[in-house]
Order: C-alpha cells, then structure tokens, then sequence
C-alpha cells in the first residue's frame, strides 16, 4: 500500500514538473532590449579619488563638503579633459574614499557614497554608453592614503627604517586581499550592463591602475611642511615596489574578469611632486602636502583638511586623459602611460619590464634620506 501511494506521488510531482515546463515553454524568457542606436553617446568614469578629480580644485558644487559628500568631483578630471566628440557626454560617478564596494552594487551603509554601479545602471537606460573607466582598489586593504600618511609621520618621528620598513613585508598581502573586492566591483559592473541590454562587445570596460606621486628626487628645500615631508627610503620603495606590486595584482584582475587594462604606474615617472621649484609648475603633475587652513577651523571639515595631497593636479589629469583617450580606440588589451621628451604620456605595450628611473637619478644610488 505504501509503495504504491509513494508511486502516485511521485507520478504527480512528473507531471506537475511537466506541466509547468510545457507552461513556461510558452512563454519565450525576455531578453533585454539593447539600447536605442539613436540614443546618446556617453563615457563614464567610476571608482576614488584618482578619478574623480581630487587634488584639481574645481569641485562640483554638492561634492566639497556639504551634506558629508566630499567626494571632490572636480571640472578638471580626467573624463573632462578627454577629447570627444560634441556629440558624446561625460560622466563622472567616481567619489573620494571609495572602495570597491561601493564601486559595486555593495554600498553598505554609507550614505554619503551610494552604489555607483547602480547610478550606471539607471545612465544606460538614457544613454548609449561606450566606455566606461573604473580606477578601485588602493582605498581597500592596500589604503594607501594611510601608507603615505604613516610615511609622513615616519618623517617627523624619524622613525628607524621609516614607514617602508614594516610595510615592505605584509603589502603583497594587503594586495591579495584586494584582489577578489575589485574583481566582484567589476563583475557587478558588467551584470548591471548584461542587465540593461548591452553585449560585452558593445562596450569598452577599463580598469585603470595608480601612479606613483612621490620619487626620490624631491628637492633638498622641499623635504618639509613646505612640500614632501617624506624620507628618501619611503619614497623609493613606494615608488619602486609598492605602486608596481599594486598595479600588477589589478592587471592579473583584469584579466579575470576579461576586461581592458591601463597601467599608469610610471605615468609620473619624472613629475611627481617636489620635483621642481614651484608648484604651480606645468611639469609637476601631483600635490604636494595640501593643507586647508578654513577646513581646519571647522569641526565637521578638519579631517578632510589635507584629502587633496599627493593626488593628481588638473596637469596630471590632463595628461593621464591624453593617454587614455590614445588606449581606448586603441584596440589593445592592455597597455601602459609611460612620459616622452615632450611633457605628455604615450600608450605603450605593456611588457612588464621595470621602468628605468628618471634622467639624473640612478636605481641603485643611496641619497641620504
């Protein structure tokens, strides 16, 4: 009796599980609409600071400050300096701190940084996006904000062995942590486009890595408050190992999850900051030692006094544009800013070869620190 009740029920879950199939048969799956070809054009910028434009002044109004939105996207970034046509516009969801994340669908509860993975989806629904730029990663477990700002107190306390020496050997670590975060940013970016219609072809997806700001040749009257209070053995290694570790473990990302790459770790190579007598100079492409003297006499804008330090200046954002907007035609997978003669940056293939220091400084030269 028992056996054959368990047959009728088995009997009557088949024939259940086979209508429902014949049912859903009926009904083809919707595949989302493509975008409109008659739509416009737009590239778009996500990810941190180095994207959105910290360090170039200019900000948007909304993201200096006020309501807790420090994000500093600035008029100067690099999405406003790429030469487009009239006809394509720009896009900057890129914010100051951000991790990948809130690169990402994953915004958690941070309010002042909503998913800018999910500001791109609502932009596809309205524009015919073609590139899209993301710069994540050093404000996760690398931060390395907080690296120069432990060299920087190395600096003053005169630390033996300075900040590179503790953070020599546990930076590939905090880089493979890294790792899988920027991965899931870029696969929710690519989901939120599957989403919205686009073929992986229909698109250009970048994943843009960080040059070094600082070098050993800062100028012997700029090693303070003035310019670089940083120690010549600290600058070297984040120069030399820290910046190019960081952009290989993005690079090996980027390959994972098939998507371009644009390596910018010698892309300051002989204009990083503290390398000529004036700031305001067109060959030094970063900030010095920032500080906003106004912020500091306010409570809820003190420690944001010096977020513009050691980023790149609107020069720097020009340039790091023309590179880029050299890379995205280009074709290629991947490929790396490297400077000329001429003050700008070239593409050139990325061969993973150690760059050779700037002219008048040598790699294996001790300078006092």
């Amino acid at each position: 009796m028992r056996t054959r009740t368990a047959k009728l029920i088995t009997l009557f879950l088949v024939g259940s599980v086979f209508a429902l199939v014949l049912l859903v048969s009926d009904r083809p799956v919707q595949v989302p609409q493509p975008p409109e070809p008659e739509l416009p054009r737009a590239v778009v910028t996500l990810g941190d600071s180095t994207i959105s434009g910290e360090g170039a002044g200019d900000y948007l109004p909304g993201t200096d400050g006020r309501d807790g939105n420090w994000c500093h996207r600035s008029s100067e970034a690099m999405v406003h300096q790429l030469r487009l046509p009239t006809d394509v516009k720009r896009f900057n969801l890129a914010c100051s701190g951000a991790k990948a994340g809130t690169v990402g669908l994953d915004s958690g509860s941070d309010d002042s940084r909503p998913s800018q993975a999910g500001q791109l989806a609502r932009l596809a629904e309205r524009y015919r996006i073609t590139d899209i730029v993301v710069a994540v990663g050093a404000n996760n477990e690398p931060d390395f904000v907080g690296v120069l700002n432990s060299c920087v107190r190395a600096w003053f306390t005169k630390s033996s062995g300075g900040c590179s020496r503790r953070l020599r050997d546990e930076w590939p670590d905090r880089v493979a942590e890294m790792r899988p975060k920027v991965a899931d940013a870029l696969a929710d970016i690519k989901n939120v486009m599957r989403r919205a219609g686009y073929s992986r072809d229909s698109y250009s997806l970048v994943l843009q890595s960080y040059a070094s700001p600082v070098a050993p040749g800062i100028r012997p009257d700029l090693r303070g408050l003035s310019g670089c209070p940083l120690r010549t053995v600290d600058v070297r290694w984040v120069r030399d190992t820290a910046v190019p570790q960081l952009s290989e473990g993005l690079r090996e990302v980027a390959e994972q999850q098939d998507v371009r790459f644009l390596d910018l770790a010698r892309a300051g190579y002989g204009h990083e900051a503290c390398t000529t007598p004036s700031e305001s100079a067109d060959t030094e492409w970063f900030r010095r030692l920032a500080v906003d003297w106004q912020d500091l006499e306010h409570d809820e804008r003190a420690s944001h006094a010096m977020q513009e330090s050691f980023h790149p200046n609107a020069a720097g954002y020009e340039r790091i544009a023309g590179c880029l907007e050299d890379f995205l035609p280009s074709g290629r997978q991947q490929a790396e800013c490297v400077t000329t003669g001429d003050g700008s940056l070239r593409v050139a293939p990325l061969d993973g070869n150690t760059a050779e220091p700037p002219p008048g400084e040598s790699s294996d030269t001790v300078t006092p620190p």
